[in-house]
Formats: structure tokens, C-alpha cells, sequence
């Protein structure tokens, strides 16, 4: 089978802006649908051991419920992935109030950042593509959206490999005034496809020495060593083998809900290891690879059964996982932490992979 993309229309914004779905297929079995509202990716499809796809994301069953508030399904998430304490942070002097969100903190952008914002959508040619199958989705966010400073225009490219069933996330932006940026992407994995259930049998693997603690509005306190708690996932683990321990941390999250610093050279260029995600029911096995320094493991704590998923079925705390690359939460408050400041001329740049087999 040929590599393709194909288009159908998903609904109308309620300005009356039309929702196109976008579907992504390499002809190896990996595809991929992706709508305006948020470049939420509606379905990513993969193969289990036995050649058999299956969507392996968490969604919703329509554009209406999209439109809804919702965990971040699948979205786009900025200006500023994950925390911001108290929605404030000082840039070159001048003090700045973020919209609030999350109690007392500003989360992913705020009430209205990036996932719940129209995006352009153009599919590219092959050659635009270098040979694969990949889609670019434009967005403006003009100066004090949300409180950030500066008109920022993003792109971001979702790409399928024509020769391997990967998917590559390449992130750019430009700002006309210095501003903070950290771009991600909030996809709740479920390997397991439609079958669903739980991800407590997925065996998570973290090259990481290092995670964040938290204090109880989920604002890191700096940064501790995961020997010896069950924050250590340097060898792969069961994730429900320890996520009921009495750990402080995970009494605060109500699970996993943590940045996890990454085991990598500071002269280390390209994309390294983030994490690996194993599903030996289906034989799926996924590995992130990123160019950030850092990876937010959520175990989907907050799910509590009040959304249907796309399949029908109540979604409830565990059903899927996030592994937000990331530069650290609370970063503008943090000259400890790698620096989130964007200046220009410089243009922001980022990349992550998901790369899919069997195990």
C-alpha cells in the first residue's frame, strides 16, 4: 500500500471556521488524524506483533467535545507547557501576570492557550517533505495572549516516515520581543489500542537520574535523585508496580504526575532517549526520542470517568499516559533550571520522535 493523506471535514468552529481531519497513512500500517482545533491528533494508529492497527491514543467523539474544556487530549500545548507558579514571572525587569488555571498556577499557556486555538493546516508534497508524509500547522498568538509578551508565530510539522513506522514532531517559532517558550505535545497513550483498559501492565523505561519534586499545587522544589524511590525507571518497570507506595510524592500527585531530567551530555546534539513504553499484551513497543532535556510522565490520575472516549467507553484515572517532552516547569522562575527565554532574532527550535515496533 502507498503512503497517502487524505482530508474530511470534522465540523465548524463556533466563529464558523471550518474543521478539516487530516489523516496521515505511511502504507506500513502507521497512520495518523490530526484536526485544526488545538493540531489535536484525533487517532495514531499502529500495528501490533500480529500486523494488526489499532488507535493508540485517548480522544473524544467529536468536534462538539473537543470544544468542551477537556484534559488536553492529543493537543498542541504552549506558550508554556506544564506549570507556571502563581502565573508570574519577571522577564528583563518587567513583572508578568499569566492567566490562572490550575488553582493557584497558570498550566499549559493557560484557560486558552494553544490546544483549544485554530490552527492552519497544509499538507506537504513529498519533496517538501523529503520523501515522507507530513502536514504543518501555522499559528499566530498575538502579544498579551494569555499575559505572554510578544507576537509569536508558531509552526509545528507532524511527519510520518515513508520508511519506518515513526512519528516526528518538529516544533520552530519566531518572536518579535523577548517572551518564554516551551512547546510539547499532550498525547494519553494506550498501547493496548482499542482494547483499552488500564496502562498500570505498560513497563515505562526513563534514562533519567534525576526528577523534579513537587510541592501540593504540583510546582517543582527543585531537583532529587530517583535512587532508591519509585521514581527510578532507569530499568524498565511495571508502572502499577509501585504507583500505590506511600512515596510523599506520589500521595501529592495522586500518582505520576513529574519532570524527569534527562541522562544527557550537555554537548550531546540531536534527539536522545526519553523514554520507552512496552505494552506485552499487544507486543507494541514506543520510544520517544527528543532534542529537550527533560520528560513529563503523567499517569492520567485526574481521568475520573466523566468523559467518553472516541471508543464509547468512560475514561477513567489510568486508561492513558503522557510523556510531555519538555524544558522544565516553572522554568522562568528557575535560573537553575535550562533557560525558556526566547529572544530575536533567534528562532525557537524543537524535535521529538515516537518510534513504534514490536517487542
Amino acid at each position: 500500500m502507498s503512503s497517502s493523506i487524505t482530508s474530511r471535514a470534522y465540523g465548524r468552529m463556533p466563529d464558523g471556521r471550518a474543521v478539516t481531519e487530516y489523516t496521515l497513512d505511511n502504507g506500513r500500517g502507521l497512520s495518523l488524524s490530526a484536526i485544526n482545533l488545538g493540531g489535536i491528533v484525533t487517532a495514531l494508529r499502529v500495528p501490533d506483533r500480529h500486523g494488526q492497527a489499532a488507535n493508540i491514543v485517548l480522544g473524544l467523539p467529536s468536534l462538539a467535545e473537543y470544544l468542551k474544556p477537556h484534559p488536553h487530549f492529543g493537543t498542541i500545548v504552549g506558550r508554556f507547557a506544564n506549570r507556571i507558579a502563581a502565573g508570574r514571572f519577571t522577564l528583563d525587569g518587567v513583572a508578568r501576570q499569566l492567566v490562572l488555571n490550575d488553582g493557584p498556577n497558570s498550566l499549559h499557556g493557560g484557560a486558552k492557550g494553544f490546544g483549544t486555538r485554530f490552527w492552519d493546516i497544509v499538507p506537504l508534497t513529498a519533496q517538501e517533505a523529503g520523501g515522507d508524509i507530513a502536514i504543518e500547522l501555522r499559528y499566530t498568538s498575538p502579544d498579551g495572549e494569555e499575559g505572554y509578551p510578544g507576537e509569536l508565530r508558531a509552526t509545528v510539522r507532524y511527519t510520518l516516515s515513508a520508511t519506518a513506522n515513526t512519528w516526528r514532531i518538529d516544533y520552530s517559532a519566531l518572536a518579535d520581543r523577548p517572551t518564554v517558550l516551551n512547546l510539547s505535545h499532550h498525547d494519553y497513550f494506550n498501547l493496548a489500542g482499542n482494547a483499552g483498559g488500564s496502562v498500570m501492565d505498560h513497563r515505562l523505561t526513563l534514562p533519567a537520574s534525576r526528577y523534579c519534586p513537587v510541592d501540593a499545587t504540583l510546582i517543582p522544589t527543585g531537583l532529587a535523585d530517583v535512587a532508591g524511590t519509585p521514581f527510578d525507571f532507569r530499568a524498565g518497570t511495571l508502572i502499577g508496580e509501585r504507583i500505590r507506595q506511600g512515596h510523599e510524592q506520589l500521595l501529592l500527585a495522586h500518582g505520576y504526575d513529574h519532570n524527569w531530567m534527562l541522562d544527557r551530555s550537555p554537548a550531546h546534539q540531536g534527539l536522545a532517549l526519553a523514554a520507552r513504553l512496552a505494552h506485552e499484551a499487544s507486543g507494541r513497543v514506543m520510544e520517544v526520542h527528543t532534542s529537550e532535556p527533560g520528560v513529563q510522565f503523567y499517569s492520567g490520575n485526574f481521568l475520573d470517568g466523566t468523559l467518553l472516549g472516541s471508543g464509547g467507553a468512560s475514561l477513567r484515572q489510568g486508561d492513558g499516559l503522557c510523556l510531555e517532552t519538555q524544558h522544565f516547569p516553572d522554568s522562568p522562575n528557575r535560573p537553575d533550571f535550562p533557560s525558556t527565554v526566547l529572544r530575536p532574532p533567534e528562532v525557537f527550535r524543537s524535535a521529538t520522535e515516537h518510534r513504534f515496533g514490536i517487542g
